[in-house]
């Protein structure tokens, strides 16, 4: 189901009560880094008019509604105060100089960081009559890991997008359903890949909410029709599980599973099934301190109820490729209703929810440096490995680890709003070639951002890229010389190289035709078809 964050505390004059929201996100938190937050805080407040985001949020209460869902995850406090700032900057009402000076260099490069990862909304926002392509999707998701060195970016983006689609019944339709098919493109699957789930199920149950209105609100009604129903059931369940984990020494944790519209709904069209019939609409999951512990309580649940079959999974033997570990079991439970167990350890619960943040908890006041750095940028490009399209083996996945490593390539748009993969180190030119040959051939002059810039720049991840053509212009014999610095892709050098080989080809056949021509002249045979001889010859 949608959660919905407690409203902001206020004082009784309606002012927002900072200390009592402090108080919310104190959790083993330094005097100093206390004082980091409240000058973000006022650096927000300071601003003249008091600005809003499009959702209708000024951009303190969604700057704060952003660091606590961060604090949720135990994100560090510089990633809290860049959260806090980040709406600020993002709508032109921060200089990023003016957060550098009051709030530190870190924070300033963690909100420089999450504003490059804007390109992506400009996509959906400049063309929303442009459907995205499959492969399409799959560069969005590619330019966007290229634009990250820091996974706390991510968590801030993350951030941002959960609380802009909890107010998006204050926006216009068509950009509602918009910013709902992004996220489903774009961001669930990649809180899913980084295992993040406590956000993941958030934003595709508010994001299904504005797509399909209709089942979200169906299943919801039927959710609710059998809360009381299913939460008698529930604590059933658990008083039996309790009961017999107990003889056996074990501490464990049973609770009801949160149900989540959007799995719900998938499970169903997947299977084909009705809502009655889906197991996890019932279900509960018992946390243990040892993976030991799990297969003991899966021969309890095993030995109270019949298992269904084909309805195991055992994740713990065999984790999903974002890491989540578990064991899955379906039964016929009390009353002969099917139920739904999931069984794990408390910290396979703790990355579960928080994903690659339980993972790389950043100590605080400490920079990332030497080997520590280095193994954290090899472990997230592992986890975001995972966010590509499901590969087939594990050799794919460590050749394409590989490659990501040695050859990180450059993300483009077009000016229709595409994005186009490019080597590192195009040009202008190789972008030209690589949206169609003869565009290449007649290029005259390139705009980088809206400004002319020459056919040998470097292009960056970002950066949106139009070429201007010319009818009569053709391809000039320096965009083949390496040093020249034309072209970096040998894909686009083969084009112009065969330009100049049909050119050739060309000359070759004029120069032959004249001397042929001229030497039938000299033996007063200027009135024979030509095409006549070439066909006795049997020549084409």
């Amino acid at each position: 189901m949608v959660t919905v964050s407690d409203a902001y505390p206020r004082t009784e004059d309606g002012a927002l009560d900072i200390e009592r929201w402090l108080s919310r996100i104190n959790v083993h938190r330094e005097p100093s880094q206390m004082r980091q937050l409240v000058g973000a805080i006022d650096l927000a407040a300071s601003l003249p008019d008091e600005p809003r985001v499009p959702e209708g949020e000024n951009v303190l209460e969604h700057g704060l509604a952003m660091a606590e869902i961060l604090a949720t995850l135990q994100m560090d406090t510089p990633t809290l105060t860049a959260a806090i700032v980040f709406p600020s900057v993002e709508y032109g009402h921060l200089a990023l100089d003016r957060v550098q000076h009051k709030l530190g260099k870190e924070v300033k490069r963690l909100v420089e960081g999450t504003q490059r990862m804007q390109a992506i909304r400009a996509l959906q926002t400049d063309h929303q009559s442009h459907i995205l392509s499959a492969e399409e999707v799959e560069n969005l998701r590619k330019m966007l890991l290229a634009m990250v060195d820091d996974t706390r970016v991510v968590m801030i983006k993350l951030a941002r997008r959960l609380q802009m689609l909890r107010l998006c019944k204050y926006l216009d339709e068509a950009t509602a359903r918009s910013i709902a098919q992004e996220t489903m493109d774009i961001y669930a699957p990649l809180a899913n890949r980084l295992g993040i789930g406590q956000i993941k199920w958030e934003l595709e149950d508010l994001a299904f909410r504005q797509l399909n209105p209709e089942a979200y609100r169906d299943i919801a009604k039927k959710l609710a029709a059998r809360r009381i129903d299913r939460e008698r059931y529930i604590n059933q369940v658990i008083a039996i599980l309790k009961r017999e984990i107990d003889k056996y020494g074990i501490q464990a944790e049973i609770a009801g599973r949160a149900k989540h519209i959007y799995s719900i709904w998938r499970k169903m069209q997947r299977k084909g099934v009705s809502f009655e019939e889906i197991y996890d609409a019932r279900a509960v999951r018992v946390l243990v301190p040892k993976i030991a512990d799990c297969y003991t309580v899966l021969g309890i649940v095993h030995t109270l109820w019949p298992h269904i079959p084909k309805e195991f999974d055992d994740y713990i033997a065999t984790p999903k490729p974002n890491g989540y570990r578990s064991i899955h079991t379906a039964v016929i439970g009390p009353e002969q209703k099917a139920l739904e167990v999931q069984i794990r350890t408390f910290r396979m619960h703790q990355e579960s929810e928080h994903g690659v943040a339980a993972h790389w908890r950043y100590k605080e006041g400490k920079s990332s440096r030497g080997d520590d750095a280095a193994e954290r940028k090899v472990a997230w490009l592992r986890q975001l490995l995972a966010w590509q399209k499901e590969l087939a083996s594990t050799d794919q996945i460590m050749r394409q680890f590989e490659q990501s490593v040695e050859d990180e390539r450059v993300f483009v748009f077009t000016p229709e709003g595409r994005v186009l993969d490019l080597p590192p180190g195009s040009t202008p030119l190789d972008f030209a070639y690589h949206v169609h040959t003869e565009i290449g051939h007649h290029c005259v002059g390139a705009k980088v951002n809206g400004r002319m810039v020459p056919l040998t720049t470097p292009l960056s991840t970002g950066q949106t890229v139009e070429i201007l053509t010319r009818k009569e212009a053709k391809p000039s014999r320096d965009w083949l010389n390496p040093s020249a610095g034309y072209l970096r892709s040998h894909r686009a050098r083969q084009k112009v190289a065969q330009w100049f080989r049909r050119q050739e080809k060309t000359a070759h056949i004029a120069r032959g035709r004249e001397m042929l021509e001229r030497a039938m002249t000299n033996r007063g045979l200027s009135g024979v078809s030509l095409q006549g001889v070439a066909e006795k010859l049997n020549l084409k």
